[in-house]
């Protein structure tokens, strides 16, 4: 009693030419994008968690490498005294 009663998607009927040629039905608008919603969500998450990932990589690369310089020149000014 309460539920909603949605309309019948026409249909567009086939017509039949005089050479015997089933002409195909006009496509629709496109397809629904709802199904493709989630998956593009999920490349933009996935994309965007690895370039942090690889910029955080980055700069404990970087980091380690000046404090490897300063230590060995703290080392080598050491030996020189």
């Amino acid at each position: 009693m309460f539920r909603p009663q949605l309309p019948d998607t026409p249909h567009s009927p086939t017509t039949i030419t005089t050479h015997h040629q089933v002409q195909a039905p006009a496509p629709s608008a496109g397809l629904p994008l709802t199904p493709y919603v989630g998956a593009v969500a999920a490349v933009v998450v996935v994309g965007i968690v690895l370039t942090a990932l690889l910029a955080a990589v980055a700069v404990t690369a970087i980091s380690v490498a000046i404090a490897a310089v300063v230590l060995r020149s703290l080392v080598t000014g050491a030996n020189r005294r």
